[in-house]
């Protein structure tokens, strides 16, 4: 049983200094530019290159739409089912889980208006490096508006860190959180491989992400007190 108050505490420190952290390095360039070729001018792999779009980007969203919609229906329709009954709460939390935190990604990627590294001048885009904190100057602030900051495609991916509070054994606990992180990660390298996404954006979403679960957790344990 871990101490919930102590790691949502935990969780959300280690994300603000995250944030202030890759604000105000260069990690993520120093990172990003493995990705990008500069001579032709193009990003390591392809946006529509197959099977990684299939894979990485609308299958992988499929895979966890259904898995979120197969533990509703379970939840609905066979919660009188012993095994139903014996997980419900974990399930609750995965569901849970599976719509909030997409939501408060996207939430978050409207309100930014951080640009992605193809649209930073550094990457022959046209806005300029910016951090969460600061305003775009003129003639930055009057161009299109972007939603790049956090990483919403991982986010999905990142939601099955929750299966931690679904199984019962120490093993498949960690299990089932290596198995997220490697879903995550996996959507979270492959948007970096396309210029969609800086690192910070993956690894602050994983931070927020896990945060969320964590509250998410909380209140279910309250409400079945």
């Amino acid at each position: 049983m871990i101490d919930l108050n102590k790691h949502i505490t935990i969780t959300f420190i280690i994300l603000v200094i995250s944030i202030i952290f890759f604000g105000i390095s260069d990690i993520d360039y120093i990172v990003q530019d493995h990705f990008y070729n500069f001579t032709t001018h193009s990003w390591i792999l392809d946006r529509n290159a197959q099977p990684y779009k299939f894979i990485f980007y609308d299958g992988i969203k499929k895979v966890l739409i259904f898995i979120a919609i197969t533990f509703l229906i379970s939840l609905i329709f066979f919660r009188k089912n012993k095994i139903i009954k014996e997980y419900k709460k974990g399930m609750i939390i995965v569901v849970l889980s599976a719509i909030f935190i997409p939501v408060i990604v996207g939430g978050l990627k409207k309100s930014t208006n951080m640009p992605c590294p193809k649209n930073e001048i550094h990457y022959e885009g046209k806005m300029v490096k910016t951090v969460v904190w600061q305003r775009y100057a003129q003639p930055y602030k009057n161009m299109e508006h972007i939603s790049c900051w956090p990483a919403g495609h991982a986010s999905g991916g990142f939601a099955l860190m929750s299966l931690f509070f679904l199984f019962k054994t120490k093993r498949n606990k960690y299990i089932a959180l290596i198995g997220a992180l490697t879903v995550g990660w996996s959507m979270g390298v492959y948007k970096m491989l396309i210029g969609d996404h800086f690192l910070s954006h993956t690894i602050l979403t994983m931070i927020l992400a896990w945060l969320i679960v964590l509250v998410i957790k909380k209140m279910i344990d309250y409400e079945n007190r």
